[in-house]
């Protein structure tokens, strides 16, 4: 049985996070130690400046030890290795609420989480699905992708990212591995100006959402209605 420490970006009290440690629990003891509050698109970033503050948690899943921080999803695997579970040989993260795929993956958190453990030679998974909350191949297949991935080993500085498609099961395609990441994203991003009395002028984050992805990408295999698996390499 594996010793699993879970962390996400969406915060603790979210559902993902809860759907992930239910199903984990199948395969080993659960540990939880996630952020007090929403961190996405932090990416790997640390805190380095001042302390991280960790405390005890309810969790809704009997049988797991939750712990609650101020830190960020990587400080979570950095300190949650070192300080809570240093015996953990798994990191799961997320269920992220919305895709980590394409050109979004370099400002994911729960990437970036997991990158972390695999820079310490931890073995880790990120999970992601879609944000119109349908779950139903997210729960329909979350217990058999995590059981054959958990010990289906990567390189030193690689972890499995896995998205789940937001369509209804009937309208599911099925599973396609070793899917490379997309170089675009779902959204063309672009920032709106509006200038202020004081001089400055303040920017907008807008966009135009569009789906499209090549064959064989992972953004191409989520509008597709297949769950996408492939690799994420770490400063490679």
């Amino acid at each position: 049985m594996h010793k699993i420490l879970i962390t996400n970006d969406d915060g603790i009290t979210t559902d993902g996070i809860v759907r992930l440690a239910k199903t984990a629990q199948k395969f080993g003891e659960v540990v939880v130690v996630a952020p007090e509050q929403q961190c996405s698109a932090m990416s790997h970033r640390i805190t380095l400046r001042e302390p991280i503050e960790l405390w005890p948690h309810d969790f809704p899943v009997a049988g797991v030890k939750a712990y609650a921080t101020t830190g960020t999803p990587a400080d979570c695997v950095r300190f949650g290795l070192l300080n809570v579970v240093p015996d953990a040989d798994v990191v799961f993260t997320g269920i992220n609420f919305g895709f980590n795929s394409g050109t979004d993956i370099q400002y994911s958190a729960t990437v970036g989480s997991a990158l972390e453990a695999s820079s310490v030679g931890v073995h880790a998974i990120a999970f992601s699905e879609g944000m119109n909350g349908c779950h139903e191949v997210t729960d329909a297949y979350l217990e058999q992708i995590m059981g054959e991935l958990i010990d289906r080993k990567l390189e030193y500085d690689q972890v499995w990212n896995v998205n789940f498609p937001q369509c209804k099961l009937a309208e599911f395609q099925g599973i396609l591995e070793n899917r490379s990441v997309a170089h675009n994203a779902f959204y063309h991003d672009s920032y709106e100006e509006t200038h202020l009395p004081n001089g400055r002028i303040r920017l907008d984050m807008a966009g135009e959402y569009y789906e499209d992805g090549a064959p064989g990408t992972d953004v191409h295999a989520i509008i597709n209605g297949y769950i996408s698996i492939g690799i994420v390499n770490n400063l490679k």
